[in-house]
């Protein structure tokens, strides 16, 4: 039997009858169960999804722990809650006062984005991020790193009891809800390694510039170094 026979981690059936089943066939069945009345067309794009991944990128999709969802090393929040009385208003204040930019955030190293959304004629708020590892993790980040920040802007929610509340997890928990379908581009980047590369670029950007107005003069070096700058100059195809 051959490794993809044997590798069934696409179908838990234990129906005897798909023991010779291959993976792109178990793939192609559970395809055709959830989406039967699709276009063909559709059926085979959808198997691309399921089948084509490249390691280096590719996700899953599992629990941020408590509440939200995990692609990788990337967690998911999203939670809808009412608004207090004009709250709406304070909070558009406060983002045209800084021109929408909090950089204070920047303290919680595992933060990638946040968005706030009003909706319903201004009675409830949407408010989604995106972060680095474990729900709970995130939410301690919150509270030791960015209290003042948390509180300035969450006050606005009814019934908010304060990030240092011992009931702040529960509230948030209970107006979270979890993405049904999460896609994260990068999923094994985080805050801190984007860091890193960035740094790392401009620091061989120094290093190459300062290469090419003094010119090693043994072959090997300089032949290592060309090759080096012709790999970073590649474009990254957005097909792989």
């Amino acid at each position: 039997m051959t490794d993809e026979r044997k590798n069934k981690s696409t179908d838990k059936t234990t129906d005897p009858r798909l023991d010779d089943e291959t993976t792109l066939q178990a793939i192609r069945r559970r395809i055709d169960a959830v989406a039967h009345d699709a276009p063909h067309l559709a059926k085979i794009a959808l198997e691309a999804m399921v089948r084509k991944h490249n390691p280096d990128l590719k996700g899953s999709a599992d629990s941020a722990g408590r509440v939200g969802r995990q692609s990788g090393n990337v967690s998911e929040l999203t939670a809808i809650a009412p608004l207090k009385p004009g709250g709406a208003e304070r909070l558009r204040r406060i983002f045209d006062l800084t021109n929408g930019n909090m950089d204070g955030a920047q303290r919680v190293s595992t933060l990638h984005d946040m968005r706030f959304v009003f909706f319903d004629n201004d009675t409830r708020i949407l408010f989604a991020t995106t972060y680095d590892g474990d729900w709970d993790s995130y939410i301690n980040d919150f509270a030791t790193k960015i209290p003042e920040l948390m509180d300035l802007l969450f006050a606005n929610i009814e019934g908010w009891p304060g990030i240092d509340s011992p009931a702040v997890k529960d509230f948030i928990a209970a107006h979270q809800i979890d993405a049904a379908g999460w896609f994260v581009a990068n999923p094994q980047v985080t805050v801190v390694d984007t860091r890193r590369f960035q740094r790392m670029d401009k620091a061989l950007a120094v290093f190459l510039d300062a290469m090419a107005a003094n010119p090693p003069r043994d072959e090997a070096t300089r032949q290592a170094l060309e090759k080096l700058g012709a790999a970073l100059s590649q474009p990254e195809g957005v097909d792989y």
